[in-house]
């Protein structure tokens, strides 16, 4: 029997993709190297940024002034980076990408809170993810960074912005008081929810126990936002932090973590007073996606 003739431009479905075989060879030459091993380089820099941000806060300490909030040194502070927000975010991007750096310089200077309230917010917050979304976008973030890019460098911006907010007594912006979720934060709520999704141990309930948060705070997100809360404000849980602790009675973790994000979305995401204060470019662009 004659075979069947192959038709212009089609693949047999038994067809093995072609694969090129290389024989390996050592890439780790120099301690440099390691890099490509343990993480991108764009997140070592990336930490070293945040390193940056955190040294200059111990070098603006706090004015005296009479008013307990709000600590004037902020704008001080805040005017070294935005003198020099291009040049960090220039160290941190390939070279063929730098003609992005004022672009997404912008959502940095954005995302550490307002020098003229002296208040930080769920905006700023924002903010600091859009800056993490535009180094992916031009390819300075991959995505084998993605866990990296959570639990590694937000994490860092976290604890930059928590001394931040203790040093310079800064404002929560439109804080909703108890009825809120938390003054200043919100994402890592939701991704710290998502990290205890089957833990075998550590239920919702336990949130709440002070003990529980003191023994793992290190080693989750979630709980470390609940230990900065209980270190920040006093009188019982339910009381100050009203929101959560109705959270705590939600029997699964991935119930938590839905819950959450659908309130991310309507408290944030769409509300006038957040987004008003979003700013939208080439990377982040306003405009439809096109079909």
């Amino acid at each position: 029997m004659a075979e069947t003739e192959q038709q212009p431009g089609s693949t047999p479905e038994d067809e093995a993709p072609t694969v090129t075989f290389m024989v390996p060879k050592k890439e780790i030459s120099m301690v440099p190297d390691m890099g490509k091993w343990k993480r991108s380089q764009v997140v070592e820099k990336l930490l070293d940024l945040l390193g940056t941000l955190d040294q200059w806060i111990d070098e603006t300490p706090p004015v005296d002034q009479p008013s307990r909030f709000g600590n004037k040194a902020f704008r001080t502070w805040y005017g070294k980076l935005d003198q020099e927000a291009e040049n960090l975010v220039s160290a941190v991007l390939p070279a063929d990408k730098s003609a992005a750096a004022p672009e997404i310089a912008v959502y940095l200077k954005e995302s550490v809170g307002n020098s003229t309230r002296i208040d930080y917010g769920t905006g700023h917050e924002a903010a600091f993810a859009a800056f993490l979304c535009c180094l992916c976008k031009v390819g300075a973030l991959r995505v084998d960074d993605q866990l990296a890019i959570v639990f590694k460098v937000f994490n860092r911006y976290l604890s930059v912005m928590r001394k931040l907010q203790r040093t310079y007594r800064m404002e929560p912006a439109g804080s909703q008081g108890v009825w809120g979720l938390d003054d200043f934060q919100f994402l890592p709520f939701i991704w710290g929810s998502s990290q205890f999704i089957d833990h075998p141990t550590l239920e919702p309930r336990h949130f709440i126990d002070e003990r529980v948060v003191n023994e793992h705070y290190q080693d989750y997100m979630f709980l470390e936002c609940i230990k900065f809360i209980n270190e920040m404000k006093t009188g019982p849980f339910a009381e100050h932090s009203n929101q959560l602790w109705n959270i705590s009675a939600v029997p699964s973790w991935s119930k938590v973590n839905q819950g959450l994000i659908r309130m991310y979305k309507a408290e944030c995401l769409e509300k006038f007073p957040v987004i008003q204060h979003f700013k939208f470019g080439s990377l982040l662009s306003i405009q439809p996606v096109k079909p």
